[in-house]
Order: C-alpha cells, then structure tokens, then sequence
C-alpha cells in the first residue's frame, strides 16, 4: 500500500532551503518516492486544528520505504540542512 511523506514548512532561510531541495530531490527518488505537490498554492477551508505554511507531499510505494528514507545515512545530512534552515511538521501517511 502506498505511503505519503507529508511536510508542513517554514522556510526561515531561503537560500539554503533551496540547496536543500536541489539535494533531496534524488534521494527520495532513490527510495521510490514522487513528488505529488511541492509548495503550491493552497486554499484553505477549515483550521480548527491546523493551519498549514507550505505543504509538501512525496508517495513512497510503501511505509518502509518512506521511513527508510527518513532515516537512511544519506539523506541525514540533508535532512540536518532542513532542520537548520525550517521549522516543520512531518508525518507518514498510509494510503
């Protein structure tokens, strides 16, 4: 069953934000993950519990996979350039 990497981000520092991006793109991919949407534009309709920034969400083809790549020594120094550079929310879905 598919798994979605969801992220909620504020980005405080662009400019390594987008080094970030540029670097985690393949990795994820190397895990078998898309990107679905990437920081679009977005509608909101309800916040009661809730009020999102910028919404990413990667489908990984299970939730191993996901969490491998969350937790795969290649990624853990791209991962550490997000956190030093956001503040984010970060779940795995099943879907």
């Amino acid at each position: 069953m598919s798994a979605f990497l969801v992220v909620d981000t504020k980005i405080n520092n662009p400019e390594a934000y987008e080094e970030y991006k540029k670097l985690a793109r393949p990795i994820v991919e190397k895990f078998g993950g898309v990107y679905r949407a990437r920081g679009g534009a977005m509608e909101i309709h309800q916040s009661e519990l809730w009020s999102p920034t910028r919404i990413v969400i990667v489908e990984f083809p299970d939730v191993e996979s996901a969490q491998t790549f969350i937790d795969s020594e290649e990624y853990a120094p791209v991962k550490q350039m997000r956190l030093d550079n956001a503040e984010c929310t970060l779940f795995i879905l099943e879907g």
